[in-house]
């Protein structure tokens, strides 16, 4: 399996050099008052700052002065990114010298992108997002031919939207050669055109995957043609945990930010409301292994108390390709945990 590099050349993504050596990253957790805007923005500013503090670098512009949020709409209303989540973000990084225009938010598809309120209601025409521009991914405008990740298994239609799939991730070709369909193009605006990009994911089980966070969000959902992975469980862990290696994308994911106001345990990635749990806790951590691996442990114990088996070995290899690459750990006894306290938020 290969990645397209710019100017058209072509490397292994994987195999031309030994995976760096796994550096454990902390988990900065802050407990959350409640969910709502306020809530949310106390508890960001204090994370950011530790975040600054212990790794020494600053969520400041750099050189293009853009920064990229790629936001979880794909299981629709009541899985998404919490709006007031990336709100309280986006302030976040305003205070920090970002202009408004320059964060953007990137999401897989228009439709629910539009149903979980990130795009304008077509009733209303209320615009949560005005002035921050939104990359919608199935509209094929926002990938580059010479970024790819190349893989021979073919193109299949969307299990969820069964709608437009292939024509989409062709870039709007109804018919496609062999060529194309073994390539899955890369979100270039996260890693080619900001100095960094934050990871928005929502958690759930996934009947392939085991798991739907951090790394999927980061990878299966962040690039064309790779719903094609889900045909098996043996090519979809394999594909996230060598996307998730890419050298180019792992330069500026800068680290991910996951609100647990609400995940679910079973029946994802579609929404069922009655297999979900909330706790007010927000985590941060530049290490998405670690982060998939505690939420899995959370999904497996939500599943026992509820009469459901916990998701099975095969769930588990996406998290150990990754480790394998270096993306980061799965061995949850030695997460470094940094509890962050949180100021009340101002009445």
């Amino acid at each position: 399996m290969t990645l397209g590099l710019a100017g058209g050349v072509r490397v292994g993504a994987v195999e031309t050099a030994p995976p760096p050596k796994v550096v454990p990253q902390p988990v900065l957790e802050s407990q959350l008052g409640g969910f709502d805007g306020k809530d949310y923005a106390a508890a960001v500013d204090a994370l950011f700052n530790q975040f600054e503090q212990l790794s020494g670098r600053r969520l400041i512009p750099g050189p293009k002065g853009k920064v990229g949020l790629k936001v979880y709409s794909d299981s629709g209303p009541g899985l998404a990114t919490p709006i007031p989540l990336v709100k309280a973000v986006i302030a976040a990084l305003e205070r920090r010298g970002f202009k408004s225009e320059k964060i953007f938010l990137v999401g897989l598809s228009q439709l629910r992108l539009r149903f979980t309120g990130y795009l304008p209601s077509l009733a209303t025409g209320e615009d949560t997002f005005k002035g921050h521009p939104i990359f919608i991914l199935e509209s094929g405008k926002f990938y580059d031919s010479t970024w790819f990740y190349d893989s021979p298994l073919p193109t299949r239609f969307d299990p969820i939207l069964n709608e437009r799939a292939a024509e989409e991730a062709a870039g709007g070709k109804v018919l496609t050669t062999k060529e194309e369909d073994r390539k899955s193009f890369l979100d270039t605006p996260l890693f080619l055109d900001s100095d960094f990009w934050i990871n928005l994911p929502v958690y759930s089980d996934h009947p392939v995957l085991g798991i739907n966070g951090a790394l999927v969000n980061a990878t299966l959902w962040n690039a064309s043609n790779t719903l094609r992975f889900l045909r098996s469980p043996a090519n979809a862990p394999a594909a996230v945990a060598e996307m998730a290696a890419i050298p180019e994308l792992r330069a500026t994911w800068v680290f991910s930010i996951v609100s647990l106001e609400r995940y679910q345990f079973i029946g994802g990635p579609y929404f069922n409301s009655l297999y979900t749990l909330s706790e007010p806790r927000l985590w941060l951590s530049a290490d998405p292994v670690m982060l998939d691996a505690l939420m899995l442990e959370r999904i497996d114990r939500g599943r026992l108390q509820a009469g459901f088996k916990e998701i099975d070995s095969d769930g588990l290899r996406m998290l150990e390709f990754a480790e394998q690459l270096g993306v980061g750990s799965s061995r949850i006894n030695g997460v470094q945990w940094v509890r962050v306290p949180v100021a009340p938020p101002a009445k």
